[in-house]
């Protein structure tokens, strides 16, 4: 039993010092590495021979690549749910009456721009339309 402990927790630690040393380019991978690595060393401790090992690795591999999957899959849709929010966004210069500049960015909304301290704009406002918010 405590060989078999041993055994696990040396596949781990083996795995998880690989994932650090190599990398991995997603989610998908990384969890799949972690997997087999887990799953090996859990074959091996459960069944005691290689034919389990191999099984157990096969086995947690697949189930650590689903789950890295998924992560990878709610990494991209929150990609792009940023570039579109960026893509709503415009940027109007301020100049103020000692010289300096601020730049206040504005969400477009359908048809209304809305400032950032919620005040809403039926069209994108100009230098002069912010300066009286903005500008001092």
């Amino acid at each position: 039993m405590v060989r078999n402990l041993i055994t696990i927790l040396i596949v781990a630690v083996v795995g998880i010092g690989v994932v650090f040393v190599a990398g991995c380019e997603s989610d998908a991978q990384t969890g799949a590495l972690i997997g087999t690595g887990i799953g090996a060393g859990v074959g091996q401790a459960i069944g005691g021979d290689a034919q389990s090992t191999i099984l157990g690795g096969v086995v947690g591999g697949s189930l650590g690549y689903g789950i890295g999957n998924e992560g990878d899959k709610k990494n991209a849709a929150a990609d792009r749910q940023a570039i579109r929010n960026e893509m709503n966004i415009e940027t109007v210069n301020v100049t103020c009456s000692n010289g300096s500049i601020i730049p206040v960015r504005l969400q477009r909304q359908g048809v209304v721009y809305i400032g950032p301290r919620g005040e809403t704009y039926p069209k994108l406002p100009t230098e002069e339309d912010l300066r009286p918010l903005y500008g001092f």
